[in-house]
């Protein structure tokens, strides 16, 4: 799945492997840094397991488990190539909005167990002080998320137009 555009493939392929040591040291394992960071700059963002393992000069075998994280979290799509059996893998343009969406829901399902365990430890305890601080702080987060938002769109549609 070829890019439109003549790019210096070493140039690339470090850009890739550097900002995708970001990723890693933010947490996200090697590979699936790697494999998001490949569909990024591919100006399709659509790209095969055979393609990425082209591209990285990888296994097919390290892609799966690759692609097989980032689809648990979210971070790309799986769509299957018309006419065949292959499976193509997708970033989303608003891949961190959609991140950070779900990040939201996540402070949701904790809210009920963060509230017991302030309960549990003793709201007057450093433990339960430090739990409740917690609480309040993806409480906040959570409240605040819609408004940020929703500014994000304007601020994205005014950038680069509508989408």
């Amino acid at each position: 799945m070829a890019d439109v555009h003549e790019r210096d493939d070493e140039a690339v392929l470090r850009f890739i492997e550097r900002f995708a040591a970001v990723f890693n040291e933010a947490g996200v394992p090697r590979m699936p840094a790697r494999v998001f960071t490949a569909l990024l700059a591919s100006d399709s963002g659509r790209m095969t397991s055979a393609d990425l393992a082209d591209v990285l000069q990888v296994s097919p075998a390290a892609i799966s488990g690759a692609v097989r994280y980032l689809s648990q979290v979210r971070l790309i799509g799986r769509e299957r190539e018309t006419g065949t059996r292959r499976d193509v893998y997708t970033v989303l343009d608003d891949v961190w909005y959609e991140a950070l969406f779900r990040r939201d829901d996540m402070f949701r399902r904790w809210e009920v167990p963060l509230k017991e365990g302030v309960t549990t430890l003793g709201e007057d305890t450093p433990a339960g002080r430090r739990i409740a601080e917690m609480r309040a702080f993806f409480g906040f987060i959570h409240a605040e998320l819609p408004t940020l938002l929703e500014r994000w769109r304007t601020h994205r549609a005014e950038k680069f137009g509508p989408n």
